[in-house]
């Protein structure tokens, strides 16, 4: 009877629409009232907080400062005498493809912990909270950088079906939503499975890197401005390396957004 109504009274379709609308409304705040949100990070009841971040006021502070003091060049909080184009004493006469770097924070025991878990499927839901809370907390720089598409690092597959996620994705998706800016994930691949960086020299990451992306034919468009979303910036060499392949193929500026910067030796 319904379904008749529908398709004899357009009237009536538009209203039985608005109710079903009304109705999954109310069932959603019922839902937050018997469940009321928690942390992502601590699990402590969410009270008062709706902007979709899903990070208590505590962990907010710990995990993202509302300023980043570090150079715009490298993200380094442990450079001085920074300098937008010629960097800090930190990367100072090293060559990055790459324009700018934004990061959430440093690489503090907190941040290393959010970061661990984020390899794991298990914890997407606090990697999306993660890039919201970057893209709260660095709108302003982000903003100014005046984006054309988001692009994460991407993970070779057969380390992405181990993972089951790639934790950048799901950082850059988040981000992208956020900030209104179109992501693609397919605009770079890993064509090689490179070594993990933990144990390589600084040399050596650059060097582990080297043509280790690939370009998806028809993806990007020249003169664009991109975002390279990644977990953690280090020495610079992955992102550098993805940078590059970007630029070669016409990007006007790549920028680097991270939830994690490494400050001091953890940079070497």
């Amino acid at each position: 009877m319904f379904g008749s109504l529908v398709s004899r009274d357009g009237v009536t379709g538009r209203l039985v629409r608005r109710f079903r609308c009304t109705a999954g409304r109310l069932g959603a705040t019922g839902f937050n009232l018997v469940f009321p949100g928690r942390c992502e990070r601590c699990e402590v009841e969410l009270d008062g907080i709706d902007d979709g971040v899903l990070l208590c006021d505590d962990c907010r502070l710990l995990l993202g400062p509302k300023a980043w003091p570090g150079c715009p060049r490298c993200g380094a909080a442990d450079g001085t005498n920074a300098d937008p184009d010629f960097g800090c004493d930190v990367c100072r006469g090293k060559r990055y493809w790459f324009d700018r770097v934004t990061p959430l924070g440093g690489y503090h025991q907190g941040l290393r912990d959010v970061v661990l878990q984020m390899k794991h499927a298990a914890h997407d839901s606090l990697s999306r909270a993660m890039g919201r809370l970057l893209a709260l907390r660095r709108r302003g720089p982000l903003t100014d950088l005046r984006l054309d598409l988001i692009v994460p690092i991407p993970m070779y597959w057969s380390r992405r079906v181990t993972r089951g996620t790639n934790s950048p994705e799901i950082l850059a998706t988040a981000i992208g939503q956020s900030l209104g800016v179109r992501v693609d994930s397919r605009v770079l691949s890993r064509c090689r499975n490179t070594l993990l960086h933990n144990e390589l020299s600084q040399q050596m990451r650059f060097r582990n890197v080297r043509g280790a992306f690939r370009l998806s034919p028809g993806r990007l468009e020249k003169g664009s401005r991109i975002l390279l979303v990644d977990d953690v910036l280090t020495t610079g060499a992955t992102c550098s390396e993805a940078a590059s392949v970007l630029k070669k193929a016409g990007a006007e500026m790549v920028a680097v957004a991270v939830i994690a910067r490494t400050e001091g030796r953890q940079a070497t």
